[in-house]
């Protein structure tokens, strides 16, 4: 292959819409700007967050002394699924084996086991925490779930 032959993919490149080329183009007067007012006119450009000449709402709010109080723990989330297609039956399974394998990403973030999937092996698994369903499964097929302190 030259770089001759090189072309691109049928409808990814499109020809811009000329805009104020004559009433004959569907186009033309008002250009799909409308009618009068600001955005209709050349040169108009208006502010992010700007909100028609109110107090804009980021001066409204009070600035001191207020904190929502919600702080979202973020967890690292594997599903039991997950488990049979990737170990070996007995083995112990930890936040740095599961990152080992590209299972989770974030570095410290905790570790949670959610139940969605299937599980036939049985496993010793350690990790932050367990939903219920997880813990079932894991349980019923012959395995440990163990809670980190």
């Amino acid at each position: 292959m030259k770089l001759h032959d090189l072309k691109s993919t049928p409808g990814s490149r499109k020809n811009r819409k000329r805009v104020g080329r004559g009433d004959g183009s569907g186009w033309g007067g008002t250009a799909g700007r409308g009618e009068k007012g600001q955005k209709s006119r050349t040169g108009a450009a208006i502010r992010h967050h700007f909100e028609g000449g109110q107090t804009p709402s980021f001066r409204r709010i009070p600035k001191r002394g207020f904190s929502s109080g919600i702080v979202k723990e973020i967890y690292n989330v594997v599903n039991v699924g997950c488990f049979d297609d990737v170990f070996e039956a007995g083995t112990e399974i930890d936040l740095a084996l599961l990152r080992s394998k590209g299972l989770v990403g974030k570095a410290k973030a905790p570790l949670k086991i959610l139940g969605t999937g299937d599980l036939t092996k049985s496993f010793t698994v350690k990790a932050d925490k367990f939903s219920a369903t997880a813990k079932e499964k894991i349980e019923k097929a012959g395995g440990k779930a163990v809670e980190n302190a």
